[in-house]
């Protein structure tokens, strides 16, 4: 790890789920290294999309959570348009994923992986 990251206060909020499932992905990779990467991209049909990745390395403008032992890193990029958002896990009929919670989106697509502000 640099020097250069910043540990921050929790930029966006993670449920238990969110943090008990990465746990388990990362003991099923065997390797405590792993954070899930927490991003944003252009695309997807409103205009942005939530990422997610697993990641064991932090660049130097990469922002760190960790919570009860699992580490979570959102780029200084990303940061900006997921500020107070939530971060869930949900496993259910349409599936099993990492979902986002964004009260800053003004609009959401259908599958709820893409949003405008």
């Amino acid at each position: 790890m640099t020097d250069a990251v910043i540990e921050v206060a929790d930029p966006i909020n993670i449920t238990e789920a969110a943090v008990l499932k990465v746990k388990q992905l990362v003991e099923e990779e065997d390797n405590s290294e792993l954070m899930l990467r927490v991003f944003v991209t252009g695309g997807g049909c409103a205009g942005f999309q939530y990422g997610f990745t697993f990641d064991d390395d932090i660049a130097d403008d990469d922002s760190l959570i960790s919570k009860e032992g699992v580490r979570f890193v959102i780029d200084s990029l990303s940061v900006q348009y997921l500020g107070g958002s939530t971060v869930d896990y949900t496993e259910g009929l349409d599936g099993s994923r990492f979902i986002i919670q964004n009260p800053a989106a003004t609009t959401t697509c259908g599958c709820g992986s893409s949003f405008a502000i």
